[in-house]
């Protein structure tokens, strides 16, 4: 129920301020006088609704993530596992050459961690419980180093950015379709009809899934990116030897939110083709070996 609400707020507010950025635009009508698509209105009304909709997400990515998480953030350390992290994540920051961000504890079974804010300066890192019972320091110390280096890369706003366009381009050529279907199929000359709309929806909901493939590509090449920094940050061996476990872990069911899972360390298990492509992140065994490809120091 709690996810539900987050979700219905997070829209109420992406359709408020994109209607009052239309209005001041306007551009908020898209067909010209003789019925025709004005392709650059068009353009814009998608362009505004896919980025808002995007940096929406974007700006309330740290609250959302508490909330669904159920992240408690460190303020005073209350114990020395606590002392311990908040040292580590500073260290780490101060030589990933960021400020540090906010660190908090999840509840969780399953051995994960996520990063997520709005920009490098402004970021959360969350580690589970599941983790920190089953993981030696030095590999908890990888994982954190793999989470800064999504900070100090700015995957969290880069990510923000392609789903914003991949909207945009989603809605633009959604209502292209819908407009060619209503008026070459069923003929309708005075302005758009049920066609036009049930037309719109299909075609948004099959290209979404299509393009979804995009962002998705792009989010397993980040964490390559990530894995390198956390080599780079912590130690190759130990990178290596927190993804192994975290190979070791992968008949565990995933726990993170749906919104989240992009951002976790751990995706858990991929099993065919189509997850693959469709999978935020690449499978353990080919991180582990690009990592031992490489030479860190």
């Amino acid at each position: 129920m709690m996810r539900i609400g987050l979700f219905l707020l997070t829209n109420l507010a992406v359709i408020l301020v994109a209607s009052i950025t239309l209005n001041l635009l306007g551009v908020g009508r898209y067909l010209d006088a003789s019925g025709g698509l004005n392709l650059t209105n068009l353009l814009i009304f998608c362009f505004v609704f896919g980025m808002v909709g995007s940096g929406v997400s974007l700006l309330m990515s740290k609250w959302l993530a508490k909330k669904g998480t159920r992240t408690q953030v460190i303020t005073q350390p209350r114990n020395q596992q606590e002392q311990w992290l908040m040292q580590t994540v500073a260290e780490l920051s101060q030589k990933a050459g960021i400020k540090m961000p906010e660190v908090g504890i999840f509840p969780s079974n399953q051995s994960n961690a996520f990063a997520t804010g709005w920009n490098r300066n402004d970021a959360l890192v969350a580690v589970s419980t599941g983790l920190l019972q089953r993981m030696r320091p030095e590999e908890v110390r990888a994982v954190l180093a793999h989470e800064i280096g999504h900070v100090a890369n700015g995957d969290m706003i880069t990510l923000a950015l392609v789903q914003g366009v991949v909207n945009t381009f989603v809605m633009f050529f959604a209502r292209i379709i819908g407009h060619t279907v209503d008026r070459l199929v069923f003929k309708n000359e005075n302005g758009h009809g049920i066609a036009f709309y049930v037309t719109t929806i299909f075609a948004e909901i099959v290209l979404g899934i299509l393009a979804s493939g995009i962002v998705m590509w792009f989010s397993r090449y980040r964490e390559y990116r990530a894995d390198e920094a956390g080599a780079r940050l912590a130690g190759a061996g130990a990178m290596i030897n927190a993804l192994e476990r975290l190979k070791a872990e992968q008949n565990l069911p995933n726990e993170m939110p749906d919104t989240l899972t992009a951002f976790g360390i751990n995706k858990g298990q991929t099993q065919d083709m189509i997850q693959k492509f469709f999978s935020s992140h690449p499978p353990l065994d080919a991180r582990i070996a690009a990592l031992r490809n490489k030479a860190y120091s």
